[in-house]
């Protein structure tokens, strides 16, 4: 009899499991792909990005942020690094707090784990597919298939590490979600996030000519403002600052990019005219912008006049549209170019202290499928670790 069945080997499920035989507990971990981790092996670009040393709350996205709080205090930041450290895995840090394993491996994460399950002889069936869940005299009975065989499998508690709906193509589905709801436990609505954003209409053009060009910005909108860079791509606009700024964003909204954050573009001006003003607008801005971005935004800004010669509604049309560039995305790239999904299974369902659903004794949920969503950076898998370490003390 295992003490458990964890549905879901990604970032969740993994260390669920391995904690749980650190624990001396006996779980059956079921994963529909043929390897676990697959959003891990694939994460900052195959280096993944194991968590962020400045994490807090405030870093998250859901009805409640501070649930998480109670979830942290059972597993730190601190203890991610001693658990990677402990299994020969050192951190870099990268900008902002995100630290990554300075083999830039992405599998040696996958493979802490992996020794861990193997050690402490936790079962795992790989290549299995959960199609349903129901209460049985042992507790849970699960349905799954395994190629063209049914099994169903007994345990008294059941942990939903299943994720959300990004990436299909890497095994992503609702089920975690349709399980909760079956069970009578309330769903926040759903989006894709950390998602890049499309740009359709007369100005997709503008944008598709771009392609390629990175700016360091300042993106906002009316809830939050991110400083980091902004890629322009042959479809809109993608990089770090709209992927933070799109888990804020809803279909409709514009957004705001200051592309000269830290500089005063009429303050420039200013000294340039008291030099003489004997050079070109375009010249002015050369150090800062690409010739490309500098093409494209002569289209609707006069830089080609000398400065001594720009009028004072010029000037001031100059500095308006470099520090206020309106951006009005039709939509985002959906649920296959999301890094995660915003919303999930509600916190109000679940028990702080255990993530177990509180209208259900023995179903746990934890990671993705949770109504709780991290920034770009590392946060996502300090959510994951700590989430899964805190089902396994429970279970």
């Amino acid at each position: 009899m295992y003490d458990a069945i964890i549905v879901g080997g990604g970032a969740c499920g993994l260390m669920c499991a391995a904690q749980a035989g650190l624990l001396g507990k006996k779980t059956l971990l079921l994963e529909r792909n043929d390897k676990p981790g697959a959003k891990i092996l694939i994460s900052g670009g195959g280096r993944c990005n194991y968590t962020n040393l400045h994490t807090t709350t405030a870093n998250f996205i859901s009805e409640d942020p501070g649930f998480a709080a109670a979830v942290f205090q059972k597993w730190s930041v601190q203890d991610t690094i001693d658990f990677f450290e402990s299994h020969g895995i050192f951190g870099q840090e990268k900008t902002l707090g995100q630290l990554f394993p300075v083999s830039n491996k992405a599998k040696d994460v996958v493979e802490v784990f992996s020794g861990i399950i193997r050690n402490t002889k936790q079962e795992v069936h790989l290549g299995t597919l959960v199609t349903g869940i129901e209460k049985s005299p042992a507790g849970f009975a699960v349905r799954a298939v395994t190629g063209e065989k049914i099994r169903v499998f007994e345990a008294p508690k059941i942990v939903m590490a299943s994720g959300g709906l990004p990436v299909v193509k890497l095994g992503a589905s609702d089920f975690a979600l349709r399980t909760a709801r079956e069970m009578g436990m309330a769903i926040i609505p759903t989006a894709p996030a950390l998602v890049p954003l499309v740009i359709t209409g007369k100005d997709a053009d503008w944008y598709a000519a771009l392609s390629g060009n990175t700016v360091w910005v300042r993106a906002s909108n009316q809830r939050i403002t991110f400083e980091e860079q902004v890629l322009f791509t042959h479809w809109g606009l993608s990089g770090p600052a709209i992927l933070q700024l799109s888990s804020y964003w809803r279909p409709g909204e514009g957004i705001t990019l200051d592309l000269l954050p830290g500089q005063d573009v009429q303050a420039l001006i200013q000294a340039e005219r008291a030099a003489g003003g004997r050079r070109l607008v375009s010249q002015l801005f050369q150090e800062f912008f690409s010739k490309r971005l500098l093409d494209a935004l002569g289209q609707f800004l006069p830089l080609d006049i000398k400065i001594a010669s720009l009028g004072k509604s010029d000037a001031k049309l100059i500095a308006e549209k470099i520090h206020r560039f309106e951006v009005k995305p039709a939509t985002d790239k959906g649920y296959d170019k999301a890094e995660v999904m915003r919303g999930g299974v509600s916190t109000d369902e679940l028990d702080p202290d255990t993530l177990m659903a509180k209208k259900v004794p023995g179903l746990y949920f934890g990671g993705e499928a949770v109504d709780m969503t991290g920034w770009l950076g590392g946060y996502n898998f300090q959510w994951a670790w700590a989430s899964g370490y805190t089902i396994a003390k429970a279970i």
